[in-house]
């Protein structure tokens, strides 16, 4: 495949019979190519007849490609479970022995890590052991051609999985976002009296936010800051950008595609320094934050707000709930 490795990625999923989990995930958002195989098993390029004896020890697996920008993994692992029993050993609707156990082979060592904790979540909604594999892929087979696509090619044929139950999950998570993002939206973020913002801030987050200031670029905070966070008004604490959306554009400055919502932000126009340019300020503090503008990535929707470090305050993820902001751990599902 072609294209942003940074954004693209691959994961094997196992979990009954292949012809309809492809079918599935190829239906989530996000999800880009798949393809059917047979992973982990101790035979070198078998045959479906052969993996079908049991005797191999390889699962029915697809190989998922997705976009990271359009579906977390830990969202495409939830698409995932949605239609998997975690529970049912060498087992997954009428479809019964080893080759149709259910698991998760991870190419990258992070991955490991988000799956495991996606599983654990499944544990807790579970009464029964959860016995889905969490292994490194060693090994994927290519399944024989009339397998791949199989459900495009013979609408009619057997599924174990009900593809509408697709439609159904991504219904679900958008609900969720729904509300995450009323809650944002709806929220009151109060600002401090000049007396406390002088106090509260340093000299330079005070010139920028207040004075319309511009830090220098590269030498300021998070211009090189990548982890995993939120960004938020350093004035009022009202979130303001996600880490999912940051990007390295060589301006020197923290660089991003988007807002987590449109309504945290307002626009001005700037002739400020003999330019047209258009201003970002936080809505609810009416901090200046920066400045968009439209050449950022395409595939990322083409803007570029380029933001002071000194208008902002990162949170990493891991302590979202420690400083109230937990509920915004979602962004990241």
């Amino acid at each position: 495949m072609s294209g942003n490795t940074d954004k693209i990625h691959t994961i094997y999923l196992a979990g009954g019979c292949f012809w309809g989990l492809e079918a599935y995930m190829k239906k989530l958002p996000g999800v880009l190519d798949t393809a059917v195989g047979y992973a982990n098993g101790a035979t070198e390029n078998p045959t479906y007849e052969q993996v079908c004896s049991g005797k191999t020890g390889h699962a029915e697996t697809v190989r998922v490609d997705y976009d990271r920008t359009c579906i977390s993994t830990v969202r495409l692992l939830e698409g995932f479970f949605h239609v998997v029993d975690p529970t049912s050993v060498d087992r997954q609707g009428n479809d019964r022995g080893n080759q149709y156990r259910s698991g998760i082979y991870y190419v990258e060592e992070a991955d490991r890590d988000i799956a495991e904790k996606v599983r654990e979540e499944q544990a807790r909604k579970n009464t029964r052991p959860v016995v889905t594999e969490l292994l490194p892929l060693a090994a994927f087979w290519p399944a024989e051609e009339y397998h791949q696509d199989y459900l495009d090619k013979n609408p009619g044929g057997y599924c174990h999985i009900n593809l509408n139950r697709a439609e159904e999950f991504i219904r679900e998570k958008e609900g969720e976002k729904d509300d995450l993002f009323r809650r944002i939206r709806e929220a009151v973020y109060p600002v401090p009296e000049e007396k406390e913002r002088r106090e509260k801030l340093t000299g330079i987050q005070y010139e920028v936010t207040q004075k319309n200031a511009t830090e220098r670029p590269f030498t300021n905070e998070y211009a090189g800051n990548f982890d995993k966070g939120i960004y938020v008004d350093v004035v009022t604490g009202e979130p303001l950008f996600s880490s999912e959306d940051k990007f390295e554009s060589g301006c020197g400055w923290p660089s991003f595609s988007r807002a987590i919502i449109p309504d945290v932000l307002k626009e001005k126009k700037d002739t400020s320094h003999f330019m047209v340019r258009t201003e970002v300020r936080s809505r609810a503090g009416d901090s200046h934050l920066g400045h968009v503008f439209e050449d950022g990535p395409e595939e990322r929707g083409g803007l570029r707000y380029c933001i002071n470090s000194a208008a902002v305050r990162f949170i990493p993820f891991d302590k979202l709930e420690e400083e109230g902001y937990g509920y915004l751990r979602q962004l990241f599902a």
